[in-house]
Parts: structure tokens; sequence; C-alpha cells
């Protein structure tokens, strides 16, 4: 068994950090379908955005005002989730949350091992940016319905649309707010190598590209695209995974994939961006693939 860590910059207090994780009402609009805390007793959630979410599987260790501890049990093991809070000095009020899970499926198992735990990595990927987007007063971008085969979102971007196609298709920009490594040849047939050529013999292959609009990329067992509108001075960008088998759709990776579109609206519209990510670390990830700065 394996366990990831997790830490997050987020623009806001500890205080305001704490009641995003601790309000039910707040926690059904960045985590959960459900949600029910009744501190020090209660705290869980669940519903068709959580894993196995037919019925609650949490049960609270500890909660103080900088720190929140449960157990969750996953395909009939139980993890163990802690969450940190910490001010960071001269961070201009912002908030230093690590979170980590114990008993979780590593890497690269998590890959090819089914079930819930192997959906942590990316799971918490896609929450994290969540809470933080609520916390900052932004919309969260979406969450993962797993429930439903249909694996499709729309977000509008307040950037000029060649900016946005330029950071999704450009390696080096893609690479700093994606947040791993990437290497490409823009062409159809082109290759797209997570974690870069020599790290990866067997990578994607763009198989459409029209230059300041759309691209589609071939995984071999799904294949993922995205198309860019104009709209009113803003850009709308469709996302979409398709060609999957619908009975094992790849949640995994749409997890992943709906994480990196927070960072990217982050990328456009926050000015002096930088990446929120502080750590991320999961026993078994090869070094490089990463780029958290």
């Amino acid at each position: 068994m394996a366990t990831l860590k997790k830490s997050i910059r987020i623009a806001a207090s500890p205080g305001a950090v704490h009641r995003a994780l601790t309000d039910p009402a707040a926690l059904r609009v960045w985590l959960a379908e459900h949600a029910e805390v009744d501190l020090p007793g209660q705290y869980r959630f669940w519903g068709r955005f959580t894993p196995d979410g037919e019925a609650p599987h949490q049960r609270l260790r500890h909660v103080d005002d900088s720190s929140l501890r449960f157990d969750w049990e996953l395909d009939g093991v139980t993890t163990t989730v802690d969450i940190g809070l910490a001010a960071e000095p001269g961070e201009g009020g912002s908030t230093l949350l690590t979170l980590t899970q114990a008993e979780v499926i590593g890497w690269p198992e998590a890959l090819s091992t089914p079930g819930n735990r192997s959906l942590m990595h990316t799971y918490w990927a896609l929450v994290l940016a969540n809470l933080a987007d609520y916390a900052e007063g932004r919309e969260p971008v979406a969450l993962c319905d797993f429930t439903s085969a249909v694996l499709r979102d729309e977000l509008v971007i307040d950037a000029d649309r060649l900016a946005v196609y330029a950071s999704l298709t450009e390696p080096e920009q893609f690479s700093r707010w994606f947040g791993a490594k990437v290497e490409a040849e823009l062409r159809p047939g082109g290759r797209w190598a997570m974690g870069g050529f020599e790290a990866n013999p067997t990578p994607a292959r763009i198989v459409d590209l029209q230059p300041g609009r759309s691209m589609s990329v071939d995984w071999g067992e799904m294949v993922q695209s995205w198309e860019l509108d104009d709209s009113a001075g803003r850009t709308r960008l469709t996302f979409v995974h398709s060609g999957f088998d619908e009975a094992r759709p790849p949640y995994d990776g749409w997890l992943g994939a709906l994480a990196g579109l927070a960072e990217l609206r982050r990328y456009h519209e926050v000015e002096n961006w930088r990446t929120r990510w502080v750590e991320v670390g999961l026993d078994g990830l090869p070094d490089g693939l990463m780029t958290v700065d």
C-alpha cells in the first residue's frame, strides 16, 4: 500500500478554509452531492460526486481549528485522510493546506489496478482545486459524476482564444500550468508524451489538429478532445473524453484533466500567476514527471 501527499496554497485565511472544509452547505458546492457535519462527532459525504457514493463511508477521528482527520473505507480497506492548515507568513493571508491519505494504490499500479483507491491521486487534485476556488470566491470548475459515462465539460476563460490555444498546445506552457512534463509533435499523427519522449515509450497520438481551434489526442483506450470558441471577448472551452468502454469510464484521467482545467483558468485570469500546488507526491511517482515549482 502507498501514501499520497498534496500541498496547496490557497489565497484565503485558515479560518475561511476551515469553514469551507466543515460547513455542510459549502461541502455540497465543492465536494459532494450530500454532506452531513456535526462536529466533533460526525463528518460524512456521499452521492454521485463521491467514489462508492451510494452511502457515506467516513468516520471522523479528530478535528480542531487547524486539522481534520477521518477514516474513509474504500474497496473494503480503511484509508486515513489527514488535512492540516497553516498560515503562510508573508503570503498576504494565504493558507498552506497539506493532505495525506494512507493505504491507497501507488504508482504505476494505480494506472492498471481497478478500484476507488486507485483514483485518489487525481480525485484529490480536483477536490482540492475546487476547495481553493471556493475559498477564494471563485466558482469551482466541475465535479466528477461517478454515476455517468458522459465525460464532458464547458469552461469560460477570461482570455483571448489564441492565447488559450497556445497554452494548450505549446509543451512549455502546458507543463507549467498542468504540473506535469509533456513533449509533443504538433501535427496530426504526432506524438503527445506525458513525461517526455524518453520516459514514455508508448505516447498518445494527435489525431486531429485545427490551429487556433481544436485538438484531439488518442490515448489508446479513449480520445481526449477540446475545442475553443469566442465568447463575448472571452474563450469557451469544450472538453470531452470519448471512445472508451462505457462500462468502465476512465474517471482517473477525467479527474486529473478537470483539475488541470481549474489551473488553466487561473493561468490566464490571475495576475502574476504561479501554480498553487506546493507539493504533489505519491509513492512510486517517477522523478521529473511532475513540474510543480
